[in-house]
């Protein structure tokens, strides 16, 4: 055993536990802070050492959004709702989106198919190898073609 052990674990168990204490701050605006050091700012307070400290406003309970903010409103619950109107601007913006998407997959798919229909013919003509580039090609095509899938699906799903 390495005597150095023993004499370790002695000043450790020796040391003294560090304790601090959380002050919670809270500004003239309202914004609380919590912090280790108390600050000469008024509106600080010593939490209990069994006090939990949260940082979610209302311990965790929803919290309304001002209806002002980005055109977001509260229904009651806590949690944002947007009126119709911007919904109807951002489904129209994921739609094109998505669109976009899938013609630029279709057109990969495209020209990946050609270079597919192109080795697999110059390896019919060539008798020697060429099977990793065909396979790559395939491989290629499959994705194109599960990625178009995905995209119907997703435009299917709008309203």
């Amino acid at each position: 055993m390495n005597p150095r052990i023993p004499l370790l674990l002695v000043v450790l168990s020796s040391a003294p536990l560090a304790q601090a204490d959380v002050y919670k701050c809270v500004d003239e605006a309202g914004h609380v802070t919590y912090t280790n050091s108390k600050t000469s700012a008024r509106g600080c307070t010593t939490l209990s050492r069994d006090q939990a400290v949260s940082s979610i406003p209302g311990g965790g309970r929803p919290v309304a959004v001002p209806s002002h903010q980005n055109g977001a409103y509260s229904g009651g619950t806590g949690f944002p709702r947007v009126d119709s109107g911007t919904q109807k601007a951002r489904d129209g913006d994921r739609r094109r989106i998505l669109e976009d998407e899938l013609s630029a997959e279709q057109k990969g798919l495209d020209i990946a198919r050609r270079e597919l229909e192109e080795q697999q013919l110059a390896r019919y003509g060539n008798a020697s190898g060429g099977g990793d580039r065909l396979q790559s090609s395939r491989e290629k095509v499959q994705l194109h073609e599960r990625n178009i899938e995905a995209l119907r699906r997703e435009i299917g799903n709008l309203r």
